[in-house]
């Protein structure tokens, strides 16, 4: 049985702080074998120190990855785009070759966490969508489909 080539996955969000940090570190966790992850994001910021928490409490280090611009991962042929934020999938910008993108928008725990009363409250909203994205990240790749858009 000939081995499946992995497939290679851009997950962006616009600061690449906490969703798409928490979705790379899920998908090479959970999918190394299938699927080779990368981040990225439009206006990079810094990794979320929470969201490297919240993973941190589920098993997943992600305190050694960092923020990047989409503009330096230029150098790989990705075959999907997963926008996870409403700007990043308006923003997303054009890639070469046949690159599929799909929308997977999942709300963002730094805005909720503004308002709450403390830090148990604040990590409550990182807590829970990270156990959304890993869901989405354990479907994949089938989950991937034909009826995405092409960027």
């Amino acid at each position: 049985m000939k081995p499946q080539k992995k497939i290679n996955v851009l997950f962006l969000c616009t600061g690449n702080s906490c969703r798409s940090q928490m979705a790379e570190g899920w998908a090479r966790a959970l999918k190394k074998d299938v699927v080779d992850a990368y981040s990225g994001g439009i206006s990079p910021k810094g990794v979320d120190p929470r969201a490297t928490a919240a993973m941190a409490e589920a098993g997943v280090d992600i305190s050694g990855q960092h923020s990047k611009d989409i503009n330096a991962l230029d150098h790989v042929s990705f075959d999907w785009v997963v926008t996870l934020c409403g700007h990043a999938r308006e923003s997303c910008p054009v890639f070469p070759g046949s690159v599929r993108r799909l929308h997977a928008g999942f709300d963002d725990p730094p805005q909720l966490a503004e308002n709450a009363k403390d830090e148990e409250d604040a990590m409550a909203h990182y807590r829970r969508v990270r156990d959304e994205i890993r869901s989405f990240v354990e479907s994949l790749p089938e989950s991937l489909t034909d009826t995405a858009t092409k960027v």
